[in-house]
């Protein structure tokens, strides 16, 4: 089934004539949905040649749509619109997934491309950044008070929870949770993150 451009010589279909077809259609009249399909493939494959641009594309996208038509004809409410109107919105949301679907491939085919190709990445400087972040909050955690650095290091670099913390140091849940928001106040202070 190739959908072909309308010769100008064919006339519009008068109003109500496609929602008669349509009615047909949804219960299987084959004729009826070749006079359907004569009378709106051209303006289908116009539609959907403008949104995705590319010929090969359109009469693929096209066809689809009047397969579309063809299976879900029954769902066509004429209250909520003329035939042509309903066809031409599947006509449209298809060429536009279609023209959306395009993208997304180009766009994972452009990420895939750039891994491959990207930027080498420096082993060398990322380790010694590293390096220097652990010397700098080494430096920062010796400037807690003992209390404060035993909180944060039991709380954050040991694993324990504020309870198991408290227990550990024989405090209360409440003093280590001020030691904690203390120490940890200290230590961005000292590493200059903004809060």
């Amino acid at each position: 089934m190739r959908v072909a451009a309308r010769d100008d010589q064919d006339p519009e279909p008068r109003s109500g004539a496609l929602e008669t077809l349509l009615d047909r259609v949804s219960r299987g009249d084959q004729q009826a949905f070749e006079t359907l399909y004569t009378a709106v493939a051209g303006a289908v494959l116009g539609l959907v040649h403008r949104v995705v641009r590319d010929p090969a594309q359109s009469e693929e996208v096209a066809q689809e749509v009047l397969i579309e038509v063809w299976r879900c004809s029954a769902r066509f409410d004429p209250r909520q619109g003329t035939a042509m109107a309903w066809i031409m919105t599947l006509a449209h949301r298809r060429a536009v997934d279609r023209v959306r679907s395009a993208q997304a491939s180009a766009n994972r085919d452009q990420k895939a491309a750039s891994r491959d190709h990207g930027t080498p990445f420096d082993e060398v400087a990322e380790q010694v950044e590293r390096r220097l972040e652990r010397e700098q909050v080494r430096r920062c955690l010796q400037q807690l008070t003992e209390l404060q650095h035993e909180s944060v290091t039991l709380a954050y670099y040991r694993g324990y929870t504020y309870r198991e913390t408290a227990d550990l140091l024989d405090v209360a849940l409440g003093t280590v949770k001020t030691r904690l928001r203390d120490g940890l106040i200290r230590l961005r202070d000292c590493l200059g993150v903004t809060a």
